[in-house]
């Protein structure tokens, strides 16, 4: 990980964008994701999870709790993807990530919540590994995720029926498209999880458009 002290160069840099961010965090995806649709410039830093970067203290200077992703945007230093993301629709108004209806807006913080609170806490790195693995057993890792994931997914597709269009929650890119692709795409690519499975069209608007939006190698620098 690319040495970082707060206070120094990145609150020097005039409003470049610094991201630190792990490759296959799913919060870092999703911000990852809106910093690319709101068309924001950024340097990406890599902080190595697996090799326990996010404990150096270089990095618990940005984040206390030593969790990705952290932007440092001038003076402001924000980790917490909903935080972030929060941030940048208050500071950066293009291409808006919250539609003006109240409720169309309610219903993305509520999909939002449900991919944030109750899916993907539940199968982070430190949860797996040092709780279920070493104190449960490594066969029970995978069906305890896709439990998880299962569960939270049945309750997305309650919640998104009524309002989805073209993507998630109509036919503009939200906050909800932004959370429900990267935990999508875990779901499928990492946890072993069919599409059949998943849940039917309201969800799986979500990944369609990224991959519209993001063919071939541009779909990597999405997510």
């Amino acid at each position: 990980m690319a040495s970082a002290s707060v206070g120094e160069e990145e609150h020097n840099n005039n409003n470049k964008l610094i991201l630190y961010s792990y490759w296959r965090s799913s919060c870092s995806f999703r911000l990852r994701i809106a910093l690319n649709v709101k068309g924001l410039k950024y340097e990406y830093r890599a902080v190595n999870l697996l090799k326990g970067e996010q404990t150096h203290p270089e990095f618990l200077q940005l984040n206390p709790i030593g969790f990705v992703p952290v932007l440092v945007d001038g003076p402001a230093v924000i980790f917490d993807s909903f935080a972030i993301i929060m941030f940048l629709e208050d500071k950066y108004p293009q291409h808006p990530l919250l539609p003006t209806d109240i409720h169309k807006r309610a219903i993305n913080f509520q999909a939002a919540s449900i991919v944030s609170s109750s899916i993907q806490p539940l199968h982070n790195l430190n949860l797996l590994q040092k709780y279920i693995e070493e104190k449960v057993g490594p066969d029970e890792k995978l069906p305890w995720v896709q439990g998880v994931i299962r569960k939270g997914f049945t309750a997305l597709e309650k919640l998104l029926k009524e309002h989805s269009g073209r993507y998630a929650t109509g036919d503009e890119i939200f906050m909800a498209d932004i959370f429900l692709a990267p935990q999508l795409h875990s779901a499928y690519k990492r946890f072993n999880i069919p599409m059949v499975q998943i849940g039917q069209v309201h969800l799986l608007i979500s990944l369609i458009y990224f991959k519209e939006k993001c063919p071939l190698g541009k779909f990597v620098s999405c997510f």
